[in-house]
Formats: structure tokens, sequence, C-alpha cells
């Protein structure tokens, strides 16, 4: 069986869970053994250029962005909606609303609940009690399954289960939090299914940008949820937002399990010259895994730890800002809920297009020897976390100045999205066969901040504090925490 070790940046530069791949050219196109132009592993000749937007790799970067839109715009859908269905921003006393807050208007057929921020913390923090259980799952399951299946399974549980969410508030808040970990469960097999898939679809030097199209889903599901569910929830009333997210997410299950195939041979559709590219400059990795894993390999392999711990540090701010940024900008910027909505999706635009830029420059920088594999790995994540957190620590001092707020917010999620293309794609480079797996293990220690954060904030924002902004000081705390955890990261650089 085959040992984790090594670096944690690149196929060329560790001892992966894998054969060692072929040496890395000395020039000419990479992937080219004697860098003799364009070539596959081990000298495969493979067509120089394949169709980019019309080719079946794209299509698929095109639906697994699709379904991780869903996803997200599910699982942040109560973010914005927990702040109508208690109608308005949290108090510190239960029974007591803000005075200078005027709760938003809602649908009088919409119920409201009386729920303290300490309960809402706890709500909102409940969908990752059960995502982080099913991670190393679902990439287990992939590996045997098919990515497809697992994937269009998971996102098909969790959108039925999104349409029970009106219901279980109505018989309590603790019936929403066990609805909201079973939607974790259903959700937590995603991710690790998807990096199984593009384990068989997506070529070394494609890989950050075709990823990254992907990966930008989840910020405009983000983006897509905050937009639309403030104001269905003003118009229609909150119940609805759940039905129609709901629903919508069970037609795209439609689309994925009809259009998507499991790898390059068994897509109809891909042209011969594009199926004999992806296979040919995959060679070198062999096939999924089997029933046994090295475990124990994997538990003593310093680049998986690495990497967890980076995934840690950047899912504490991404967690943090994806349930608590609606309730600080209604209670501490005083937005009304429709206005919320899309202030706090701005962040997410930025987020979303960075993913894209961020991969397409990477691969780029790869394809053009500007930088090695490893030095692109590296120098994308300490930028992607380190910029981030110091525009987070500047929110608390800028007083209640919206626009100032909301510019760093975006800044701050923009340029955290280059973590897409360092420490996110670092499970394929270093063991491409079990990616599903590794990526499960790694986002279970990231998802514990999921658990702490959103809870952490609802604590610190309960507590009454005496001074000229008794509201934004909790706030200043819970910003600050975050930034002395992301530099963490720098111990794998």
């Amino acid at each position: 069986m085959e040992q984790p070790g090594g670096s944690a940046e690149a196929p060329d530069e560790a001892a992966p869970l894998l054969p060692r791949p072929p040496p890395p050219p000395s020039s000419g196109t990479a992937g080219s053994p004697g860098g003799k132009g364009p070539g596959g592993a081990r000298g495969v000749p493979v067509p120089s250029r394949c169709p980019g937007l019309c080719s079946a790799r794209c299509s698929l970067a095109l639906l697994a962005h699709g379904s991780l839109l869903v996803a997200y715009a599910l699982r942040a859908a109560l973010s914005i909606a927990i702040i109508a269905i208690t109608g308005g921003p949290p108090s510190a006393n239960r029974s007591v609303p803000e005075p200078s807050l005027t709760p938003a208007p809602r649908p009088r057929q919409a119920p409201a609940y009386n729920w303290s921020a300490e309960t809402q913390g706890i709500v909102l923090s409940s969908f990752f009690y059960g995502y982080g259980l099913t991670q190393a799952l679902g990439g287990y399951g992939a590996g045997l399954l098919g990515g497809k299946l697992v994937l269009g399974s998971g996102l098909l549980l969790s959108s039925a289960l999104t349409l029970l969410v009106p219901r279980a508030a109505e018989l309590g808040a603790g019936f929403l939090v066990g609805l909201q970990a079973l939607l974790g469960l259903a959700q937590g097999v995603i991710f690790p299914a998807q990096y199984t898939l593009w384990a068989k679809w997506a070529p070394p030097l494609e890989r950050s940008w075709l990823m990254n199209i992907a990966d930008a889903g989840c910020t405009f599901g983000t983006f897509s949820a905050l937009l639309v569910a403030g104001f269905i929830c003003q118009s229609l009333g909150w119940p609805l937002v759940f039905y129609i997210f709901g629903g919508v997410g069970c037609a795209w299950c439609l689309c994925w399990f009809l259009l998507v195939y499991e790898d390059p041979a068994s897509h109809p559709w891909i042209s011969a010259g594009e199926r004999e590219y992806i296979v040919a400059s995959l060679a070198h990795q062999g096939s999924s895994h089997g029933l046994s894993l090295p475990l124990g390999a994997m538990a003593k392999s310093l680049p998986l730890w690495a990497i967890a711990i980076a995934c840690f540090c950047t899912d504490w701010l991404f967690y943090m800002l994806l349930t608590s940024m609606p309730t600080f900008m209604s209670s501490v910027l005083h937005f009304d809920l429709s206005e919320n909505g899309l202030l706090s999706s701005l962040p997410y635009i930025g987020n979303g297009l960075g993913h894209i830029l961020a991969g397409l420059l990477a691969d780029f920088l790869l394809a053009r020897r500007v930088l090695g594999t490893a030095a692109v790995r590296k120098l994308f994540s300490a930028l992607g976390m380190l910029l981030p957190s110091i525009f987070l620590v500047a929110v608390p001092y800028i007083g209640c100045s919206s626009t100032a707020a909301v510019v760093l917010l975006t800044l701050a999620l923009t340029i955290i999205s280059m973590t897409g293309a360092g420490i996110n794609i670092n499970h394929i480079d270093i063991a491409p066969r079990y990616a599903g797996f590794l990526l499960g293990v790694t986002n279970t220690l990231g998802i514990i901040s999921g658990i702490i954060a959103p809870t952490a904030v609802g604590l610190l924002v309960s507590q009454v504090i005496w001074g000229h902004h008794p509201q934004a000081y909790p706030w200043k705390k819970a910003q600050l925490c975050s930034h002395r955890l992301l530099p963490l990261h720098c111990i794998r650089i």
C-alpha cells in the first residue's frame, strides 16, 4: 500500500498515496516528458488545444457550479430568513426587542418566534453538527460508488429536507436544530464527491480554473440566497423561501443525473480528441481507491495536517461571515431586511469572481512556468488568508459607516477566494486517487470552525456592553478572534 508523505504542494514534489508520476518536463508543454511539444503522460501525444467552452470538462464545471450554487443557497437561506423568523435582529434580552430598531414588516400569515441570540447562534451552527460527520464517509463512498451518484443523492436529500424547515420551526427551535443537522448530513457528501469527479476529469494544468469555476458556485449560491431571500421574506413570507429553494433544488437534481457522467470513458458525447487528452494527462495517477485505505499513513502525513489547519483557519472566517453577516448588517448598520440581503450579497459577488480569476491566474503561471506548483499553491494560500484578516480586523474600527463596512467585507471575501487555487487543490496534487476522502478528512477539521464560529458570535453579541456603540463592541471581539486565527496557516509555508 502506498504511503502518504512528502510535501503538500504537488505530485512532482511529493511521495503521495500513488505511484510516483513521471518527472516534470524540462521544456515544452507540461506533460511532455521530453519537452518535445504537446503530449500526455509518458509521451502519449494529445491535442495541444481542445475546445474550451464547448468541452465536456467545461460542461462538467458548469454543472458542478450549478450544484454547489443550489447547495449553498439551501444552507444560506436560513441565515437571512432567521431575521424574519424571529421578527427582527437578535436581542440580548429574550423578551424585550431592541428599542432603536423597528422590525422589518412581514406578511401577516408568516409567524415569528421569540428566540434569543444564543438560540439563533445554535440554530445557525447546527447545520455543521451533521455536516462534519459525513465528509470522510462521502469521500470514501464516492471512491466506491462514483462521485455523480453520491453528489446527486446528497443534493436531492438536502433539497427535500429544506421543504420541511417551516414545519420544524413551528414545532420549536429544537426541531429546527435537528432538521438542520440532518441537512448537514446530506450536504456533507457533496464536496468530497465533487473532488472524486475532478480527479477523473481535470488535467493537471487545468485543475485550478476548472475546479474554481465549480467552487464559485458556493459563493454565487450564497449571493443568490442573500439577495432573493430578503425580498421573498418581505413580499411572500419567510416560509416561501424554503419552499421555493427546496423545489428548485429538486428540479436541479434531475439535470444533474441526466447530464453528468462519471468519467470521460463513459461520456457519450465527448470528442475523441478531448477523451484522449484527459485520459493521457491523468494516466500516471491510476484508478479510484478500493475498499482499503492507508489510514495509518494518512494520520502520520504532515502535509495533510498542514492542509487541515489551513482549512480550519479559512473556514472560520468564511462561515462566520456566511451565517452572521446578515445579522451584523441588520443590528449594527441598521439595514432593513431587503436592503440587508442585497448588501450582504455584495462580498460574495467578489468572492465568486475572485475564484474564477484566481484559477485562471494560477493555471497561467503554471503553464508559462513563471512559478512551480509548490510556489503557486503557497503564494495563493498566503495572500488568500493574510490579507482578508487585515480587512476583517479593520471593520469594527470604522464605526457604523455602512459603505466602508461593505467595502472591507467585499475585499476580504474577494481575496480569500485565492485559497481556492492554493490549499483547496492540494488534495488532488498530493493524492488524486484519494482526493475525495482526503478532502473529507481535512474538511472535517475545517467544519469544526463552522460549529464554533456562529455559536461564539451569538454568545458575544448577546452580551450587554455599555459604551458609545454597545452593539458594535461584541462584533469587534468576534472579528478580532478571526484575525488572530487566520495567520496560523503560515505554518504550512
